[in-house]
């Protein structure tokens, strides 16, 4: 397999296309932690692409690692909506507690109903609604769990590939190496003696 077919190969495509999926919904709750993860994780994406077209292993590599501080990232995740481990999904924590905010499947799930009521007459409370979301058929914190999941699932396959193709990539190298393909010197390259040791040869 020569660098050429390796090219071909749609890495890694379809996982920029996840991540931009997850940048846009979380640019909609305003959760800036995930936005900038997501950010990161596009740049890396993007590097781990250039690497593959480019013949770059090393940037293949360095996605390759990052796949793993991604898998970390969503895990975390799941943990923070699961509230496993004294997490709460209530808390300002994705959004560096500067806004409320919270999901945007809070109130844009399936079947989801937002209800605004008034509250005037409240002292202190004029010119501000209470919003309840009734009727969803799925909770918010599920969705966003399985976003995460899908979002690891995706990484283990993205980790899988960039190995192969750094294995691919070493494989042809080294093949390479073995037949003189980088050697600065041609094959029929012989070395010579110094000029002065076949003057001394000639004159014994």
């Amino acid at each position: 397999v020569g660098p050429e077919t390796v090219t071909l190969l749609p890495f890694p495509s379809p996982f920029q296309l996840a991540a931009l999926e997850r940048q846009v919904f979380d640019f909609l709750g305003y959760q800036w932690a995930p936005i900038l993860a997501n950010f990161l994780h596009i740049i890396i994406v993007i590097l781990g692409l250039f690497g593959t077209i480019q013949y770059r292993p090393r940037y293949i590599v360095v996605y390759a690692i990052w796949t793993a501080i991604w898998v970390t990232w969503n895990i975390f995740i799941i943990c923070f909506y699961l509230e496993v481990g004294g997490l709460s999904k209530d808390s300002e924590l994705l959004t560096f507690n500067i806004s409320r905010h919270q999901s945007w499947w809070s109130e844009n799930g399936p079947g989801c109903v937002r209800k605004e009521a008034s509250m005037s007459g409240i002292k202190g409370l004029d010119n501000h609604s209470y919003i309840s979301v009734i009727g969803c058929a799925l909770e918010y914190r599920y969705i966003e769990v399985m976003h995460s999941s899908f979002q690891i699932l995706v990484a283990l396959v993205g980790f899988v590939y960039a190995c192969y193709v750094v294995s691919v990539f070493t494989e042809e190298e080294d093949s390479f190496d073995f037949i003189g393909g980088f050697d600065p010197f041609p094959l029929y390259h012989v070395n010579e003696k110094p000029t002065n040791l076949l003057f001394k040869q000639t004159y014994l």
